[in-house]
C-alpha cells in the first residue's frame, strides 16, 4: 500500500495543486487518515497475553515470591497448598504443565473448595488463603484478569469455619520426658560426638519447656542472641516479629553445661562465638564444622527421647509444640490464672488463643466440683 504522505505529495504535484474544494477535501481526508493509521499499529495489552507461562510455571513463580517475603515454615505450607491446588486442577481436566495461565479463572476455586472438604477445617482455610494469594498474584502481575471480589465471595460461601478446640497434651507424660531429658547428662557415651548429642538434646528439650519457644525459633538461635546476665534473648518469631524470650535459671544451666562441653569444638572452628548456633549438629556429616540443627532435627530429638522414655507407642503423642502448650499452662498455673501475663510470655498475638489454655489451670473449679460431688 502507498503511504499517505506519498499520496499527498502526488496530489500537490499534479493538476489538483490548484486550490479547489475537491483538493481541500481530499487533503483533509488524507490528513485524518494519516493521524489514524499509526493507531492501527499500536498494540493494546491483552489482560491474558498470548505468550504466557503455563499454570505450573506461574505456581513456581508465585512460590518463589512467597519465599522472599515469608518464613521458611510459611513457604513450606504454601508449597503444600499449591500442590493440592495443582492436583485439583488435574482432577477437573486441566493440565498445569501444558496449559497457559489464561485457562484459569476464579470459578475454579469452587472445585478446589469442594476437594478440601476431606481436610480439617483449619487446613481448608489455610489452603484457601494460599489460593487467594495466588489469584491476587495473577491480578497484580497482570497475568490474567481476575475478579477478586467475586473470588472472595465464592470462598466465603463455601469455606467451613473451624471450631475452637481446647489444646490437648499429656502433661504427666511431658513431665516424665523432662525428667528423662535431665538424666541424659549422666548416661555413658561411646565417644565425644555422642556425649555432645546427649547434652544438646537435654538442653534442647528443657529449653523448649522453660521458654515456650517454637521449634524453628529454638533451632535458629545463635550463641550471641542470649544475654546470659539478664536471662533473655531477642528473637525473630512468628510473622517475622522481633520478640524477647526469657530463660529460667534451669534452662541457662543446661545450656551452659552443653556449651562448656562444646568449647573446644567451637574454639577450633575459627568464627566468633556469638555467630555460632546455640544448638549444633553432632553427626558424622557435620564433621568438625559447627552447623545449626534443622527443624527436622529438632523434631527428631523430641521423637527419639519420647520413645526412649515412654516407649514406642508414645511416639507422636508429644511433639516440640507440646512443650509450648506445657509452658503456657505452667505460666497460668503459677500466676494464678493471669491470662495477660501468659499471653505476653507466649507471644500470642490474640489473647483468645491464650484463653483456650485457661481450663488447664482451673484449680478452684476442680476443688469446687470435688467438694460438691465427693464430700460424702
Amino acid at each position: 500500500m502507498l503511504s499517505i504522505s506519498i499520496i499527498i505529495e502526488s496530489i500537490n504535484k499534479q493538476a489538483l495543486h490548484r486550490e479547489t474544494p475537491l483538493r481541500s477535501s481530499l487533503l483533509a481526508i488524507l490528513e485524518i487518515a494519516s493521524a489514524i493509521m499509526p493507531l492501527r499499529n499500536t498494540r493494546i495489552p491483552n489482560p491474558c497475553p498470548m505468550s504466557q507461562p503455563t499454570i505450573s510455571e506461574t505456581i513456581a513463580n508465585y512460590l518463589d515470591s512467597v519465599k522472599l517475603s515469608r518464613s521458611e515454615n510459611t513457604a513450606r505450607t504454601y508449597k503444600n497448598a499449591m500442590r493440592s491446588f495443582a492436583l485439583s486442577l488435574e482432577k477437573y481436566g486441566f493440565s498445569p504443565e501444558e496449559e497457559g495461565i489464561s485457562a484459569l479463572n476464579e470459578d475454579f476455586i469452587v472445585q478446589f473448595a469442594a476437594d478440601l472438604k476431606n481436610f480439617a477445617p483449619t487446613t481448608e482455610r489455610l489452603y484457601l488463603t494460599t489460593a487467594t494469594g495466588f489469584y491476587e498474584y495473577l491480578a497484580a502481575e497482570r497475568l490474567c484478569e481476575i475478579n477478586l471480589p467475586r473470588l472472595r465471595m465464592l470462598i466465603k460461601r463455601r469455606a467451613r469455619q473451624p471450631g475452637q478446640r481446647l489444646p490437648q497434651f499429656p502433661k504427666g507424660d511431658i513431665q516424665s520426658v523432662l525428667r528423662y531429658a535431665d538424666s541424659l547428662r549422666e548416661m555413658p557415651s561411646e565417644n565425644e560426638r555422642q556425649h555432645l548429642r546427649l547434652l544438646r538434646d537435654r538442653a534442647f528439650i528443657i529449653t523448649l519447656a522453660h521458654t515456650g519457644l517454637r521449634v524453628h525459633e529454638a533451632c535458629n538461635l545463635r550463641r550471641g542472641d542470649v544475654n546470659w546476665h539478664e536471662g533473655k534473648a531477642i528473637i525473630i518469631g512468628k510473622g517475622d516479629r522481633e520478640a524477647v524470650v526469657r530463660f529460667s535459671s534451669r534452662a541457662l544451666g543446661v545450656l551452659r553445661d552443653y556449651l562448656n562441653a562444646r568449647a573446644e569444638l567451637d574454639g577450633a572452628f575459627g568464627r566468633p562465638l556469638t555467630s555460632l548456633p546455640l544448638f549444633a549438629r553432632h553427626d558424622r556429616g557435620a564433621g568438625s564444622r559447627v552447623e545449626p540443627i534443622s527443624t527436622t532435627t529438632g523434631r527428631d530429638i523430641v521423637r527419639q527421647r519420647v520413645g526412649e522414655s515412654l516407649g514406642e507407642k508414645a511416639i507422636g503423642t508429644i511433639t516440640p509444640h507440646s512443650f509450648r502448650h506445657y509452658f503456657v499452662t505452667e505460666v497460668l498455673h503459677g500466676s494464678g490464672g493471669n491470662i495477660k501475663l501468659a499471653q505476653r510470655l507466649a507471644r500470642h498475638k490474640n489473647i483468645q488463643v491464650t484463653q483456650r489454655y485457661a481450663h488447664f489451670s482451673d484449680d478452684e473449679l476442680d476443688k469446687g466440683y470435688w467438694d460438691v460431688f465427693e464430700e460424702g
